[in-house]
């Protein structure tokens, strides 16, 4: 339509349109025109869909005409007359021309929505920038360039697209003159209509159908191109402009053509551009000469031609035969020159005047700094990027200077290894962000915060999987884009980065063309998830590139995102800009350890990065740093010195600036010199591992002064600061002894490491861990000191208790530490504005002077309106601060509850919008759950004062301010730390004091709940807990807590509540300490009404065990006592007893007990009993439910720590002694027995199934897990005989049970092991086949482990790494995921204290062979050890540090597999898709952070799952 618009009446006519029709289609454009000008279009797209539909009208309009000009001949048969066939060509021309123009903006005709037409057709490829040599540009077969084009603004370049013969069809003489003479033509052609243009040699030019798509040629040599080139460029043109045509043509550039799967081919693209500058072609015409070759003598003549560009094509004005025209022509073009050398000149003066005003280098600044004068270090940048050229690698070096947070890496070749040379990088996949694990938890699974996370959001190439391969856009889209968008949702969320601390930066190194591209695809969803594009910043590789991204944002977004883009600066330029705007560095580029003998060794920033979560104290801290050398390191200095003294946390600085001349030394506390006398004792030391404790109330500098000594002592001990709080002794202990052995290689000798942990709840477990993680030939020297910072509020009574040498500090200063406060506040007073409002330090200046807090607090907050956003926020900080020990609420949240709309760009700050109470307040920095700032009171005594003051000016109760924040919605909305601000409320409810701790005293309830019940009364903690209960309806804690409540605080029990909110607990969360609680409330009632009835002796139990299912059971066998005791008759006998025991089995009903009805007392007693009855009978079988949970949870699982090791043994004592009990209560006497079978002789076969049953019960062979047992426990005799019992039940039963056929199973392999030769087991196919037809029983999603875990050690594939033919092996993956889910459902609550236990491993032989339990590797052990004194300490010992696997002995039996390190998780593969995961033990090599690594091991199998040992 645009071009039929532009045609005059000599155009067509030009075209071959006879005059007629060409009139017609005149006054058809005429009228269509003056149509379309009465309507507006609203969109863009509709304006491009008129012109579709005005070019469509057009083009049924020609073909109307055609139509209605076709003739009848003679012989009845339609032709088409002379004219028609040239209204015909014409109409394939214009529609031609058209389909060209439109071509181009196909991209931006689709609707933004809609995603199921992407590309009609093949996508415009991104072409190489003009005028610009680019070796990184590359083409892809079939791709598709712009349409050619006529001259436009003059500065665009025009493109023309050609074919050179092959070999086959022309000889290379041929071919290169074929070359030269379209390159000149072309070229005179511009620089005669003066436009800027490019020919392109390899791209087809000629066929509709492929119009413009790249197919390349094989070139044998560059240099003879280029050598025609130059040779053929003088006698082209006039001698008097070769030099002008040689400043105006840039010799060819050669562009690679790649395949379509990225694999490079051997062809080429050839491109030529003229430049007709205005200086350089003025206002010549350039007339040219073609040598013509005479095909009948071979003589060569020169033919003069005149090349002007006539639409997308050269021509040459002077091939007309008819003299008149072409010199009409030649005085046209004369005439159309001046014109054209005006416009030459002001496009070109235009866009030198606009590049000279481009102020792209501020825009990058302003963007990337938010208006700052720096890049902020804690900014978290992520960047997506698609494939970077090897030439441009060198320029993404900014990368390594930002805290980068994550790459979206859309090159499946991968661009990480240039980053992995010098930092560490986590390979991931997105699939990886889509789990369902809590934040926290995938936090510290992918190291995010601490370590980079490369992320492939398209695949690898070199990826074994097919699923982690590259897939095409359209493929992408229906498969992956779900995955991108949970990730970039989870990445961008408040809950992982605040808003105002998140960077996206988009580098695009080529053109986006589709709106199906992937990387777009990931734009929109950011876009979405951060709800507009304030957080992103794309670079563009140029302005094509810039220009399309546009394009395509526009048409998605509905934004113009051109204020966000740089696409004028190379890519040079904006990595030398960011690098020199990021902060100054506080660290020294070069960090070094201590070592041994007064050497030192380099720290490389890369290995550094290794420990997550260790902060490395080096022995150059604070020098040779950047900020020293920067101008803002006196305001550094200031702000350093004011965070520290406010109350915030010491910092290395804080002492090195004590150390510089003018100024006084830091604050050595009186206990200094006694910790550094622990840490460095005259008498050495006593063990490789020594712990010391520093106890200290939480604000009176008692990690201070262990940082104090840290810091003196740093050139002595490799230091560190522990700096995750949720990592788990292994990994500590593994980064410990890495720090310890740093630098080593077969030196003796280490230098010890000093760690420094606060709070830390197992000290003595994370020793045994260090041993175990260390070389035991190197534990006759020091190696580690842990110092452990703990805070209570008794510090002098925790240290009198403590059997680990420590030191303590109070609330109160010595009058020698009074003195060198005072003098510090002298040296402060001179240094700082306002030190009096330093209230930290001041605390401590007033020696903790309860009424200095008070006087300072009253004065501040003594116009404070409660009920303002203001007042609000300080109520709910002065409240958490108060009753939770290092509790704090993010800054965002702080600044969205006092109505901070949009901190992005820091129009308004908390300080202001708090001020004068942010005095009392501080941010800092929390890395511990991220990275974030937080905002709590400078000292936990103004937090206490705070509230008091709250309470009894503002008359604000506790419980009114906390049902404020528990309604208080904002609070549980989407912002940075939501779930710990979460857990610190709920423990503020919830968590009891215990003196074990470091607490005055131990509570029945939380101090908060204790303190509202005595300032406001029972009601109002009732009221409290059930608002709670109603925000937190998830949690079981609550509900249990309240039912606690009810039965202990009231005067009036409420049994019916309790036993409600009991029941509710237990539903949410069926735990043994919930569990314990319905039974309390139970008892408790039960008690009562025994008590209210009548007394029974006294000598009941004074007092119960509430604590876990142990507490369950002897408040259940209490009641036992109770029960059978109960004095029913005036002459009880055994026959009573027996009756009561029948009604206990639920045999019979208490309605059938007799007795006399005029004993008042004892009815009262069966009144009670029925009331309960149900209860009653669910003793019995609740008893050996968790007698069978106990065998499960000591058997299936291990303690993580000694100390629970120890525990352990308690409760099995105990558990012990109960379960003789209940064999004592609960079987069946003689008599009673021969009583059932006169009854019913035919009972007699049930009742020896019975009597088999119950003889497994006494040996606790009846379970799997007492089988399990039965490897150390029984001898190969005994062994049998409980073969055969199970061996009749499985005979004789009429039912057999699924549990019943898999003890079976496992007796057989038990057997096997302990004595391989009986005669009494079973063939291992037979065994198979029982476990394979149960299996299919049962299907996939059963909660029976045990069968799963048999199918591991039976259906395992063989070490030939193929699986069995048989069909029972094929389907081994499911049943081990089976095996997990089965087991997480049941045990996954007990993780955090234990692990499951690996029973047999994975030999060499086969059959039942191949099956080694762990038990017979003890044995080869303690055989190998020689039988030493120390053996069970040493045999531990060996499998805690994973030492025992190197033993020969034990590689001797075993199977050492090949596997794979997948992005956290280890598989085995086997061939095809079979690809079993397993769960990694002892595998200290691999680091955290989910890398990807080949590795090999063996394999134990759990009831989880097999697990991979080194």
């Amino acid at each position: 339509g645009a071009c039929l618009d532009s045609y005059e009446k000599e155009d067509l006519l030009e075209l071959g349109v006879p005059l007629a029709p060409a009139i017609q289609i005149l006054r058809q454009v005429k009228k269509l025109k003056k149509q379309s000008e009465t309507l507006v279009p609203a969109t863009r797209t509709q304006e491009h869909d008129l012109y579709l539909r005005d070019s469509t009208e057009m083009l049924e309009n020609l073909e109307e005409l055609s139509e209605n000009e076709t003739v009848s001949t003679d012989s009845g048969i339609q032709s088409l007359s002379s004219s028609v066939k040239m209204l015909q060509m014409a109409r394939d021309r214009i529609r031609s021309v058209i389909n060209d123009n439109t071509a181009e903006k196909q991209i931006l005709v689709k609707t933004p929505d809609s995603l199921e037409a992407l590309q009609l057709h093949r996508p415009i490829c991104h072409i190489r920038p003009f005028d610009k040599s680019n070796s990184e540009i590359f083409y892809v077969e079939n791709d598709i360039l712009p349409p050619m084009t006529g001259p436009t603004n003059l500065i665009d370049p025009v493109h023309e697209y050609h074919l050179l013969p092959n070999v086959n069809e022309a000889s290379e003489r041929e071919i290169l003159y074929e070359f030269t003479r379209e390159v000149f033509s072309f070229a005179a052609s511009c620089m005669n209509s003066r436009t800027n243009g490019t020919i392109h040699f390899g791209v087809n030019g000629q066929t509709e159908q492929k119009h413009n798509q790249v197919v390349g040629h094989r070139i044998t040599s560059f240099k003879k191109y280029n050598e025609a080139f130059e040779s053929c460029l003088g006698p082209f043109f006039e001698e008097q402009y070769v030099n002008v045509a040689r400043l105006c043509i840039r010799p060819p550039n050669f562009i690679q053509v790649h395949h379509q799967n990225g694999a490079v081919s051997d062809k080429w693209v050839i491109e030529v551009d003229v430049v007709p500058a205005i200086s350089q072609t003025q206002d010549f015409l350039f007339y040219s000469y073609l040598a013509i070759t005479s095909t009948r003598d071979k003589h060569q003549c020169k033919t003069q031609c005149l090349f002007v560009r006539e639409g997308p094509r050269s021509v040459n004005i002077l091939a007309d035969t008819n003299p008149r025209i072409g010199q009409e022509k030649l005085k046209n073009l004369t005439e159309k020159v001046k014109n054209l050398v005006s416009a030459r000149k002001t496009a070109e003066e235009t866009r030198e005047k606009y590049c000279s005003q481009s102020h792209q280098g501020q825009r990058l600044k302003q963007l990337i700094t938010r208006g700052t004068d720096v890049l902020e270090s804690s900014l978290q940048v992520i960047v997506v990027t698609d494939k970077c050229h090897p030439g441009q690698l060198e320029h993404m070096d900014f990368l390594k200077e930002i805290s980068l947070f994550a790459v979206l890496d859309f090159d499946p070749h991968g661009t990480c290894l240039f980053y992995k040379r010098d930092r560490i990088a986590n390979l991931h996949y997105p699939r990886l962000y889509t789990s369902q694990d809590s934040l926290a938890t995938l936090i510290g699974k992918l190291n995010l915060f601490k370590q980079t996370s490369w992320i492939f959001c398209n695949g690898r190439l070199n990826e074994e999987n097919e699923e982690d391969r590259p897939i095409t856009p359209s493929e992408w889209l229906k498969k992956r884009s779900g995955e991108i968008n949970k990730m970039t949702g989870l990445l961008c969320s408040p809950d992982l980065i605040s808003k105002d601390k998140l960077l996206v930066i988009f580098v695009l190194h080529s053109a986006v063309t589709e709106l199906s591209s992937p990387i777009l695809e990931t734009l929109c969803a950011i876009y979405r998830t951060l709800e507009g594009a304030d957080n992103i910043l794309c670079i563009c590789k140029d302005y094509s590139v810039f220009n399309r991204w546009k394009q395509l944002i526009e048409c998605r977004c509905k934004e113009d995102i051109s204020s966000k883009c740089i696409y004028e600066l190379s890519l040079n330029e904006i990595s030398s800009t960011i690098k020199k705007l990021k902060e100054p560095k506080t660290q020294s580029s070069q960090r070094y350890l201590p070592s041994k003998g007064s050497s030192s060794v380099l720290l490389t920033k890369k290995d550094e990065e290794l420990f997550t979560v260790l902060e490395i104290l080096s022995e150059n801290e604070c020098e040779n740093t950047e900020i020293e050398n920067s101008v803002s390191f006196d305001e550094f200095i200031k702000r350093t010195e004011e965070d520290f003294y406010r109350g915030g946390e010491v910092t290395w600085w804080n002492f090195y600036f004590s150390e510089q001349g003018g100024r006084l030394p830091f604050i050595k506390r009186d206990k200094y010199n006694d910790l550094y006398d622990l840490i460095m004792p005259v008498e050495g030391y006593t063990s490789p591992c020594i712990m010391i404790n520093l106890f200290h109330p939480p604000g009176c500098g008692g990690t201070t002064l262990a940082m104090h000594v840290l810091w003196n002592v740093r050139r002595k001990f490799r230091c560190a600061v522990l700096k995750n709080c949720r990592a788990t002794n292994n990994e500590i202990a593994a980064q410990a002894i890495n720090l310890l052995t740093y630098g080593k290689q077969n030196q003796p000798g280490y230098t010890p490491v000093l760690l420094l942990v606060e709070n830390w709840e197992d000290v003595e477990d994370l020793k045994q861990c260090i041993l175990n993680a260390s070389d035991k030939s190197e534990q006759n020297t020091l190696m580690v000191i842990i110092l452990n910072c703990e805070r209570t509020q008794f510090p002098d009574e925790r240290s009198r208790s403590s059997n680990v040498p420590n030191i303590f500090l109070t609330n109160k200063l010595s009058s020698k530490e009074q003195r060198l406060f005072s003098e510090k506040l002298r040296q402060l007073k001179t240094d700082h504005e306002k030190p009096e409002t330093f209230y930290a330090f001041m605390i401590m200046t007033n020696n903790f002077s309860e009424a200095y807090i008070t006087n300072i607090v009253s004065n501040i907050v003594k116009d404070l309106d409660a009920t303002t956003q203001q007042g609000r926020l300080l109520s709910f900080l002065a409240l958490l601060n108060t009753f939770v020990n290092g509790s704090y609420m993010s800054l965002s949240l702080c600044e969205e509850l006092v109505g901070i709309r949009n901190a992005f760009w820091k129009k308004e700050t908390l300080d202001d919008k708090m001020n004068p109470y942010s005095t009392l307040l501080i941010k800092y920095t929390v890395e511990e759950h991220g990275f974030y700032q937080a905002v709590r009171f400078l000292h936990p005594m103004i937090a206490s004062n705070c509230l008091q003051i709250l309470q009894e000016k503002h008359k604000m109760s506790l419980a009114e301010i906390t049902i404020d924040i528990l309604h208080c919605d904002r609070v549980y909305k989407s912002c940075m730390g939501k779930d710990f601000l979460v857990q610190d409320i709920q423990s503020m409810l919830i968590s009891r004091h215990r003196k074990e701790q470091g607490d005055d005293k131990d509570t029945m309830f939380s101090p908060l709940i204790e303190k509202i019940h005595e300032d406001e009364g029972s009601e109002k903690v009732k009221e409290l807990l059930e608002k709670a209960i109603g925000r937190f309806d998830r949690s079981a804690t609550l509900p249990q807590a309240l039912a606690r409540y009810l039965i202990y605080n009231l005067k009036e029990k409420d049994f019916a509540s309790a036993l409600q909110w009991a029941l509710d607990a237990r539903s949410k969360n069926l735990n043994s300490y919930i569990a314990d609680t319905v039974g309390q409330v139970y008892k408790s009632q039960l008690k009562k009404k025994i008590e209210d009835s009548k007394p029974l002796t006294s000598e009941r139990p004074k007092s119960y065990n509430t604590s876990g299912y142990v507490g369950e059971i002897d408040v259940m066998m209490i009641l036992l006592d109770l029960i059978i005791n109960l004095p029913l008759s005036q002459n009880r006998d055994r026959h009573q007893t027996d009756k009561l025991l029948h009604i206990l089995k639920g045999c019979d009903t208490i309605k059938r007990l007799h007795f006399d009805p005029r004993d008042t007392a004892t009815a009262q007693f069966v009144d009670v009993l029925a009331d309960h009855e149900k209860f009653l009978i669910s003793l019995k079988p609740r008893l050996k439910e968790i007698f069978s949970f106990f065998e499960n949870y000591f058997t299936y699982l291990r303690p993580r720590s000694q100390e629970r090791v120890i525990a352990d043994d308690k409760n099995k004592k105990k558990l012990s002694q109960h379960f003789k009990t209940y064999l004592r209560i609960f079987n069946s006497s003689e008599q009673e027995k021969a009583s059932e079978k006169a009854r019913n002789p035919n009972l007699s076969l049930d009742q020896e199934i019975q009597d088999q049953r119950f003889y497994l019960e006494k040996k606790r062979a009846d379970t799997f897990a007492g089988l399990l047992l039965c490897l150390s426990e029984k001898q190969a005799a005994e062994m049998e005989y409980i073969l055969k019992k199970w061996k009749f039940i499985f005979k004789n039963s009429p039912k057999i049970s699924v549990s019943d056929t898999v003890n079976f199973i496992l007796a057989n392999i038990v057997m096997h092991s302990i004595k391989p030769s009986s005669k009494e087991l079973n063939k291992f196919e037979e065994l198979v086949d029982l476990l394979h037809e149960e299996i299919q029983k049962e299907g996939t999603h059963s909660n029976s482990t045990e069968m799963y875990y048999l199918s591991m050690l039976l259906m395992w594939p063989t070490k030939d790494r193929k699986l069995e033919s048989s069909s029972t092996h094929k389907d081994i993956g499911t049943y081990i995921t089976s095996a997990k889910k089965s087991f997480h459902r049941r045990f996954s609550h007990m993780f955090p204290a234990r692990t499951s236990i690996a029973h047999f491993f994975l030999g060499k032989s086969t059959g039942l062979k191949r099956m080694v339990s762990k038990v017979k590797l003890d044995r080869k052990l303690v055989e190998s050890c020689g039988g030493q004194s120390s053996q069970p300490r040493t045999l531990h010992q060996l499998w805690q540090s994973g030492a025992a696997w190197n033993e020969p002995e034990v590689e001797k039996e075993l199977l050492r597999v090949q596997g794979i390190s997948d992005n956290g998780d280890v598989y085995v593969n086997y061939g095809g898709q079979l690809k079993i995961p397993v769960r990694p033990a002892y595998l200290g090599d691999i680091r955290s952070g989910c890398s990807r690594e080949q590795i090999s091991f063996y394999l134990g199998f759990t009831m989880e799952g097999p697990v991979a040992v080194i």
